[in-house]
């Protein structure tokens, strides 16, 4: 989701297109400009048209296939693979059986990548899938297993994984300069009108021009998108915002929360939370979305003596960037967790700053450029294929982070506190 103060996917997509330009085309040894990895990207709509103009833009990559059951998004797709000569496919068992493929790109509606991922592995190719992961725990873990088993190269698109802000905060909390940190503060805010509400974009973040719905219904293969979802008749809503609708993914908490909390694993490790407690509500778009417009999640880390509290609200402008809170201070990054490059440390203060007389000065700031210089989340990957070496986000930060998203779903369904159960890793 976009918002007006922070980098959007967009923005990063820009920022990591001219990072690959202008950055060394070595890395961790290999030059993979010499023997780019063949790519064939799977899903070609909003997301995945980000990724393909990405991986069609720099020399690490070949985009040799694509695959969309929409023919709109697969041309699209086409004409910025940089590469004409590319395969086209409609049905993405075709693309798995390319031999020209050595690894996918996935950027499909969410109750699609556990297939996907498993056919996929089946087929020996390595593994880039969008987050969330899946859309239960019993599939997660089918797809850890499997990823294990074959020793795939596995990566989970969370690009706030390139950030190497979040490695010199974890130094400086584990090493107690703010104290004892018993709270942290995330959240997604997103300010829209009813006629542009969040969700109901085509085909594009922000893109309000709807097409003709009957022609869009001849231009997709409907029973290809539908998957092992419910069977309906083609419904135009489903398709351009499956995100309002519970078949086909997790709402907030796989789009937005899943961002945040992966934020904190990135700087804490701190792993899977024991408790959660959510709830949601539609308070404000009120039209035919079964997922709520407004969700709250509060996590324990009962080890750690601390908690995470998730706010999400589509009815405001305000940004909660990343916030820990010591006993002796607080640090805080820039922005949403995804695009948080640098940060500041404060002292504790009043309860109300605006009342001092003059603001509080930071004790220390994180220097983006004397900081160290990581790939980008889609080169990690790239290089991890060719070393045959472990993404930042592996399977097992993957089930790190689905699990998480899914406390705060199952929370709110059940309409209580869930508990992950670590011996049989189940939510109870």
């Amino acid at each position: 989701m976009n918002t007006p103060t922070s980098m959007t996917r967009r923005g990063f997509l820009a920022a990591g297109t001219a990072a690959a330009v202008s950055a060394p085309a070595i890395l961790r040894g290999v030059d993979l400009t010499k023997e780019p990895v063949r790519l064939g990207h799977i899903g070609l709509g909003t997301r995945g048209w980000d990724l393909i103009r990405y991986t069609g833009a720099i020399p690490e990559a070949k985009v040799v296939a694509l695959c969309d059951v929409y023919e709109p998004h697969l041309k699209r797709g086409a004409d910025h693979s940089g590469n004409p000569e590319a395969k086209q496919y409609k049905d993405y068992r075709d693309l798995l059986a390319d031999p020209k493929v050595e690894a996918v790109v996935i950027a499909t509606p969410d109750h699609w990548h556990e297939q996907m991922v498993l056919d996929a592995i089946a087929a020996k190719k390595a593994v880039y899938c969008e987050k969330g992961l899946t859309t239960t725990i019993a599939a997660a873990k089918r797809m850890r297993a499997a990823v294990k088993k074959s020793g795939t190269v596995f990566q989970l698109g969370h690009q706030g994984r390139q950030l190497p802000a979040t490695a010199e905060a974890g130094k400086m909390l584990r090493d107690g300069k703010i104290g004892p940190i018993t709270l942290i503060h995330v959240g997604r805010f997103f300010n829209g009108s009813k006629e542009r509400a969040p969700w109901r974009w085509y085909g594009y973040y922000s893109q309000w021009d709807r097409p003709d719905p009957k022609v869009v219904a001849k231009q997709v293969d409907w029973e290809k998108w539908l998957g092992a979802s419910p069977k309906i008749e083609f419904n135009e809503r489903h398709f351009w915002h499956w995100r309002c609708y519970w078949p086909y993914g997790t709402g907030q908490a796989g789009d937005l929360l899943t961002h945040e909390m992966d934020h904190v694993q990135s700087v804490l490790g701190w792993g899977i939370p024991d408790t959660c407690m959510c709830t949601g509500l539609n308070t404000y778009y009120l039209d035919d979305r079964q997922v709520p417009d407004t969700w709250t999640a509060a996590y324990r880390f009962e080890k750690q003596a601390s908690m995470v509290t998730f706010e999400g609200c589509m009815n405001s402008k305000r940004e909660q960037p990343p916030e820990y809170i010591g006993r002796d201070g607080r640090l805080i990054f820039n922005s949403i967790g995804q695009s948080a490059d640098r940060f500041w440390v404060y002292p504790d203060g009043p309860a109300f700053p605006h009342m001092q007389r003059k603001p509080l000065e930071a004790t220390y700031t994180y220097n983006l450029a004397q900081g160290p210089k990581w790939p980008s989340h889609m080169e990690d990957f790239l290089q991890c294929v060719r070393t045959k070496g472990t993404p930042k986000c592996n399977i097992d930060e993957a089930f790190v982070e689905i699990a998480t998203a899914l406390m705060s779903t199952e929370s709110y369904h059940r309409k209580r506190e869930v508990r992950w159960d670590r011996k049989t890793e189940e939510i109870v």
